[in-house]
């Protein structure tokens, strides 16, 4: 740009004065489009926080602290709802288990869920093998359980379905070492088939691997919530 301006300015020493005027008049203008016109155009077109039409800079304010005031009852409100003692969260997605006590997390691992596999007896029954979801709680705790079998484990195996209280229907050993009743026949449980752990292969209950079954029933006392999503 210097020496743009001095080689003009070596032709206007020996133009005419009409001349001289004029190509002094073009480098004015370029000299003021190139370093001040951008300048003046930034600045009027910015303008400074609340001086915009409508902005109100107190209803912001108030607004940032209303939200800010519901933000802190919705944390005092999740605070309240989370037991203070152990409870359980169930992924039936993952097949993962979480043992907490309040907010401490104790225990994380595999479980196994509900396959969703539909069954059917003919056209009068059928059983969705899914894992109950929502809020439950642990309604009772029992130590060597017994399995008595479901109409839908003999259709399953192609049997005949016996009278409610055959002897075909107690099975021993299967449940493992301890079981939590969830309620309508749902039970947190051990299996026999532990390497299927973390996979969605039970007819509705969850398993357990025995570490983690004895730890679960030691910790979770009958009333002790169950949440599955």
């Amino acid at each position: 740009m210097i020496d743009f301006l001095k080689s003009e300015w070596n032709k206007i020493r020996g133009a005419s004065k009409f001349t001289v005027i004029l190509t002094i008049s073009v480098l004015l203008l370029m000299i003021f489009f190139l370093f001040f016109y951008p300048n003046i155009v930034r600045k009027m077109t910015l303008k400074p926080q609340g001086q915009f039409p409508g902005y109100d800079a107190s209803a912001v304010i108030l607004e940032k602290a209303k939200i800010s005031a519901d933000i802190q009852q919705l944390d005092k409100q999740l605070s309240n709802k989370v037991p203070k003692s152990f409870y359980m969260v169930i992924n039936t997605s993952s097949n993962e288990f979480y043992l907490y006590k309040n907010t401490e997390l104790v225990k994380r691992d595999k479980c196994s869920t509900g396959s969703y596999v539909l069954l059917k007896n003919g056209d009068n029954q059928e059983w969705m093998f899914k894992t109950p979801k929502g809020e439950l709680k642990i309604r009772n705790k029992n130590t060597s359980p017994v399995w008595k079998k479901p109409d839908w484990a003999f259709v399953e195996e192609g049997l005949r379905v016996p009278s409610p209280n055959h002897s075909s229907r107690f099975e021993y050993g299967v449940l493992g070492d301890y079981s939590l009743s969830l309620g309508q026949g749902y039970l947190i449980h051990g299996t026999l088939y532990q390497r299927f752990l973390g996979l969605p292969v039970t007819h509705g209950c969850v398993r357990l691997n025995d570490e983690n079954l004895e730890l679960i029933y030691k910790k979770m006392a009958i009333g002790s919530k169950v949440f599955i999503f």
